[in-house]
């Protein structure tokens, strides 16, 4: 694809994050939206409003058979994933995906699959690796400032979850678990930070909610992740709090990280942050390069998966990535219901033994 056409977006879905979404593809210098499909009258009014060159359609289905696109971009509940993204892949469309990929582990699998056979490409919302801190942090451990990484510990503190458009996200049907919100998140980038460990090995995980009527939908969580040769991460996070604060420690067998960002809310636009690094004699704060925060985070994925098809190259989270962060989640659900440890080798072996196409991208 020649570098001066822009990747042509169509977006499924306009809520509160789609919004976000519509605005960073708009900004992106290799992008172009093209089209959005929303459901609500209201929704597609205020589409219409705010992006009167893009074509406006009331289903996904239209949108993809219809609109002159490149790639789906798919911000809708969690329970609407799958069905999009299948029938985006079987009219020839690539994907930016949200996560989670699907609530469940064999719709994940099939999504990848299909779009393996047919040389489509996943990219998966894990915008944190783009991060100019959270990323920042994998270049550290890359370049062997603090050793080989040895322990992770990836913390939120927040104040409850929106409910969502129509109240979905206190939904168990149409959200799945709130594991799959946020944490999911942070397994993707504890998986990401010991990736020199291998894979995940074991998780034991235990949570509580603070309303009898959602038991399972878990205001705190911590999770214990096991990976080969006694490298360890722990997932920890708490809606029963106030604001939006998360830290990032890491040790390794040279060195350490520490890194915090705060703010307001997940989506402020003037958060505080820090980094430290410590290589094992100096302990040295990083100056980020860009601002921190999942709106900033957004608009390089943005960029980023749109190069990537230019380019003919991986994303930074692909599908085979999300099949691994829905599954560690999912995993850590059985555990919680369990009261005990959970293979997550043999939980995912299963799945992962369908995959028989190898990736469209290197």
């Amino acid at each position: 694809m020649p570098a001066s056409s822009p990747i042509r977006f169509g977006l499924v879905g306009y809520g509160a994050w789609g919004q976000f979404h519509a605005r960073s593809i708009e900004q992106a210098k290799n992008a172009e939206l093209v089209a959005i499909a929303v459901p609500s009258e209201g929704s597609r009014q205020a589409a219409k409003n705010d992006f009167p060159n893009a074509n406006i359609f009331d289903n996904h289905e239209s949108l993809v058979e219809r609109a002159e696109i490149d790639i789906v971009d798919i911000v809708t509940p969690t329970a609407n994933h799958y069905g999009v993204a299948r029938a985006s892949l079987e009219a020839g469309k690539h994907l930016l995906l949200e996560k989670p990929m699907a609530p469940r582990l064999e719709e994940c699998v099939e999504l990848e699959e299909f779009a393996r056979s047919h040389g489509k490409s996943i990219a998966v919302g894990h915008e944190l690796r783009l991060s100019s801190q959270w990323g920042e942090i994998k270049s550290i451990i890359d370049q062997g400032i603090i050793g080989d990484p040895q322990y992770v510990l990836v913390e939120l503190s927040r104040r409850p979850y929106r409910p969502g458009s129509n109240g979905w996200r206190f939904d168990r049907e149409r959200v799945g678990s709130w594991i799959l919100e946020e944490p999911i998140h942070f397994f993707d980038l504890a998986r990401w930070y010991l990736s020199s460990a291998g894979e995940p090995e074991r998780v034991y995980a235990s949570a509580n909610s603070r309303d009898a009527n959602r038991s399972d939908l878990h205001d705190n969580f911590s999770c214990l992740m096991n990976f080969k040769d006694g490298a360890y991460a722990v997932v920890s996070q708490t809606l029963a709090a106030f604001e939006h604060h998360q830290t990032v420690k890491i040790s390794g067998t040279k060195g350490a990280v520490w890194a915090g960002w705060s703010g307001s809310k997940d989506r402020t636009e003037h958060p505080t942050h820090f980094l430290k690094v410590f290589d094992g004699s100096e302990v040295d704060e990083r100056e980020l390069a860009q601002s921190s925060g999942e709106v900033f985070e957004l608009r390089r994925q943005i960029e980023h998966v749109a190069q990537c098809l230019i380019d003919g190259k991986a994303p930074h989270a692909s599908g085979m990535d999300g099949i691994w962060s829905v599954g560690m989640c999912l995993a850590a659900e059985e555990s919680v219901s369990r009261g005990q440890p959970v293979d997550v080798t043999e939980f995912m072996r299963p799945h992962l033994a369908s995959l028989k196409h190898p990736p469209t991208f290197a």
